[in-house]
């Protein structure tokens, strides 16, 4: 059996270091994960998203729109 003394052990700095790379590679696959879910194709196309502007939205846009450049 060897003795405790002839094992080469890490520093305290590469064992932070170690920890902090751990840290950021679990944030990465996290933000990979939001993207993916974020990316997807919606499940239901002919639903409108949210966002999106209403026909009478968009018909009162353009008027004050060309009320402004006329």
């Amino acid at each position: 059996m060897e003795s405790k003394e002839s094992l080469p052990s890490l520093s305290t700095a590469a064992l932070v270091a170690i920890a902090c790379n751990t840290f950021v590679a679990i944030l990465l696959l996290l933000l990979c994960l939001v993207l993916y879910r974020a990316c997807r194709v919606p499940s239901s196309p002919e639903r409108l998203p949210v966002l999106a502007p209403s026909d009478r939205e968009t018909r009162q846009m353009t008027e004050q729109k060309y009320l402004l450049t006329s």
